[in-house]
């Protein structure tokens, strides 16, 4: 498997692996019925460095870092991951988390914060403690989950 930064050319292999996540509704805060060039718009934005996994020229999954606030905050990171629902179980997250933390420090960030990941995405959850995240802040009912209702969302953070 290959990570490496999204080329214009990836927009509908990206597309085809976001929409079912946000159609759903389940780990991602963006809007259920986003339209596909408002949700590409919203993952190659200025203010994100956007990547690919790759295998055999098939397109596994997607992320992208980013500075989680400006200024006095810009030292800490932030991330957002999609795998694609066929390569779910096959370490496509998990390699996307450990790129990310490298390019992270290699960028200069101190850290990375994830301001809002789903309580009842209990795999996320368990992948990013398995890379060091600890969970430093609890929102209550704050995910409104299509099957589960009010669920809490949790800050979750590590040092690089």
């Amino acid at each position: 498997m290959v990570i490496r930064p999204v080329r214009p050319d990836d927009a509908a292999a990206i597309w085809a692996i976001i929409e079912p996540v946000i159609r759903a509704g389940e780990t991602l805060t963006l809007d259920r019925g986003m339209s596909e060039a408002a949700a590409l718009a919203y993952w190659f934005d200025t203010d994100k460095e956007a990547f690919v996994a790759e295998e055999g020229g098939v397109i596994l999954g997607t992320y992208y870092l980013r500075a989680n606030q400006t200024g006095g905050g810009a030292h800490v990171a932030n991330a957002g991951y999609v795998t694609g629902a066929a390569a779910t179980g096959r370490g496509v997250a998990r390699a996307m988390g450990l790129h990310s933390i490298a390019h992270a420090k290699a960028r200069g960030f101190r850290a990375m914060q994830f301001n809002f990941v789903v309580s009842a995405n209990v795999r996320a959850v368990g992948l990013w403690q398995s890379l060091g995240f600890e969970v430093v802040g609890r929102l209550p009912g704050a995910f409104d989950h299509p099957v589960d209702g009010f669920v809490d969302a949790l800050v979750m953070f590590r040092t690089l």
